[in-house]
């Protein structure tokens, strides 16, 4: 088996129809077991794949589990060389996994591997290329520092602004948007952490890759389209096709900051002094707090 697909799916009945046709048009010659992890939705989701997608292995389960533990359902039953995560509100274009698998066997100690992930409106999907978000990125990213100072090397750190995004480049981290890894790899660094309910499991997994000495690298030979946010409402881009309830919302606002919090726990938390540790959590307890007025308002 050379390609095994995790999608994991909420509430995107239409567009995870248009992610699996494009999986099933794009990938002719290629020996492959696609899995659908349903979280639960109360949309039509379930009796879509098993009427129109019968080939798909589905795993539907009875409550919402969260990216992480819902992707390590699939990732633990895959048999295929190289996973890709995927995420349902993408689409593929001709040469997506061809050219990504052809990538991965070219460069062996290349682990971890993203195409360039475009918005529907044509712009680079700016989380599919990006830095570990250092206490000091971050300051500039949601400070916007990096918008007043953009392709800075000091200032624009947090998602590469200063690198152009039609190069191949070593990356800190990808999206789980789309993600290709090395199944050998996996091995060794092991599956997504299930502490991440939804948000920041990729640059968690992306963080222990690089621990064991393995490559991320972002090539824009090709790309797929994705309709950003789709499932969790939040993002401008997506606002008009999501269903997602204000309830809904809320719980991706509140687990988007609980992310971040985790991360620097885990992987900061012993590097800076207590006084960076103290104003990086007060500052995202802040952050949270105006996301969740600007939903309650629907500012």
């Amino acid at each position: 088996m050379l390609l095994s697909i995790a999608i994991v799916s909420f509430n995107v009945e239409e567009l995870l129809a248009k992610c699996l046709e494009s999986i099933e048009k794009y990938s002719v010659g290629i020996t492959k077991e696609v899995f659908v992890v349903d979280n639960d939705s109360s949309d039509n989701t379930v009796l879509r794949i098993r009427k129109d997608f019968p080939r798909v292995t589905l795993i539907a389960n009875k409550k919402n589990l969260g990216f992480s533990k819902a992707n390590n359902q699939a990732l633990k039953k895959a048999k295929g060389d190289y996973f890709l995560v995927l995420n349902p509100d993408t689409e593929l274009r001709a040469d997506t996994l061809s050219e990504m698998i052809g990538f991965m066997q070219k460069n062996k100690d290349v682990a971890v591997s993203t195409c360039r992930v475009e918005l529907a409106d044509g712009f680079l999907d700016r989380d599919c290329r990006r830095h570990f978000p250092t206490p000091w990125r971050s300051f500039c990213h949601f400070s916007n520092l990096s918008k007043i100072f953009p392709k800075s090397k000091i200032f624009d750190q947090y998602y590469m602004g200063y690198m152009p995004d039609n190069i191949e480049q070593e990356v800190d981290a990808c999206a789980g948007a789309f993600m290709m890894i090395r199944a050998a790899a996996i091995k060794k660094v092991g599956y997504f952490d299930e502490d991440f309910f939804f948000y920041g499991e990729d640059l968690d997994w992306c963080w222990r890759f690089k621990e064991k000495g393995y490559r991320i690298v972002y090539t824009p030979t090709t790309k797929i389209i994705h309709y950003k946010g789709a499932s969790s409402g939040i993002k401008d881009s997506s606002k008009k096709i999501s269903k997602a309830t204000k309830e809904s919302k809320r719980r991706v606002l509140k687990e988007s900051t609980r992310a971040m919090r985790l991360f620097y726990e885990k992987h900061y938390k012993n590097t800076y002094p207590q006084a960076i540790r103290w104003f990086v959590l007060t500052t995202v307890k802040i952050l949270e707090s105006l996301r969740l007025l600007k939903l309650q308002f629907n500012l």
